[in-house]
């Protein structure tokens, strides 16, 4: 049994992996601050926060607390004594960071300098796992980009998230830290509140609400399924083939927004789809299928889940709490 401290614990990923790992009759306590992103009245927060821990409350230890706060946090760490620490706690989402930059840095630059600067005074902690992001890659200049694709952000979100890598990569060096760092893509599933497009596709069409496809859809995600960049995160903080290294863990085929919308309408035949230009002023990265070859060889991770797949599991999630 190895005791695991998440932070951002209580998020999407962050409970899916503590669902893993408590079946597993690993230890695991969640650190978090329960922030919700998005306004709660265009969210179901409470409600989809009982849903992820339904049948493993009692089975995690729940500390609220925030990365942003260094004592309370070294409090906690000394506290608890974790071996392995997953780092998840941070602004969700790229479009919020770059109309809320000072939230951007403080809770995913700062904040991780404030866990490695505790990490430095201890010897407890046999692993530090730092969550960055395929928005790292900035345009893909090939597909599928694989770990050493060129790292050119073209947004905020996508430039904290590589500062954060360096910082990790620097620190852990420094002091002899192992670490691992994961790039995950377009995370989608049951219970997310922050409003992703699949998300807002999904809950949509079953409002019999008509999709908004923009630039005719064309634009291609990697969508990762929650339960596979979670367990990609349970075999990455296991195995030792991945100390110091650095990992895509996605589904590995990318898909287009209109085939997503294809797909639900599948599920809901009367379904509307309109077309129309880009307005809103985000830049959005030309992104693509990312290279998974390197998790598969060291990790043996092996996604379960193609949107076809994890389309329907959502569906029938939401449909269960109508």
């Amino acid at each position: 049994m190895v005791k695991f401290l998440i932070t951002g614990g209580a998020g999407l990923i962050g409970s899916q992996i503590a669902r893993e790992l408590t079946e597993n009759k690993h230890e695991v306590i969640l650190y978090d601050s329960f922030i919700n992103y998005k306004s709660p009245l265009e969210t179901r927060y409470q409600l989809y926060l009982e849903k992820r821990f339904e049948g493993i409350r009692d089975k995690v230890v729940f500390e609220r607390g925030d990365t942003r706060d260094k004592d309370h946090t070294r409090r906690v760490l000394m506290k608890h004594k974790p071996e392995i620490i997953i780092h998840l706690a941070a602004l969700p989402l790229a479009d919020l960071s770059d109309t809320h930059t000072e939230e951007a840095t403080s809770t995913i630059l700062q904040a991780t300098i404030n866990i490695l600067e505790v990490l430095r005074e201890t010897d407890f902690v046999k692993r530090f796992i730092y969550t960055s992001s395929s928005m790292v890659y900035g345009d893909f200049q090939y597909a599928p980009a694989d770990e050493n694709h060129p790292k050119n952000p073209k947004d905020i979100y996508g430039g904290m998230k590589l500062a954060g890598e360096i910082i990790t990569e620097s620190f852990c060096r420094r002091y002899k830290i192992p670490f691992t760092i994961i790039r995950p893509s377009a995370v989608y599933g049951p219970t997310d509140v922050n409003r992703r497009v699949s998300q807002i596709f999904i809950e949509n069409a079953m409002k019999g609400k008509e999709l908004i496809l923009h630039d005719g859809g064309e634009a291609k995600l990697d969508f990762t399924y929650v339960k596979d960049i979670a367990h990609g995160f349970v075999l990455a903080a296991l195995s030792n083939e991945a100390v110091n290294e650095i990992f895509n863990i996605t589904t590995g085929k990318a898909r287009s927004l209109k085939e997503f919308a294809e797909i639900l309408k599948q599920h809901f035949p009367d379904l509307k789809i309109k077309e129309e230009p880009q307005k809103d002023g985000f830049i959005r990265p030309k992104r693509g299928t990312l290279a998974i070859s390197k998790a598969k060889d060291l990790l043996g991770y092996e996604p379960q889940y193609n949107i076809e797949k994890g389309i329907k599991e959502y569906i029938e999630f939401l449909k269960n709490l109508s």
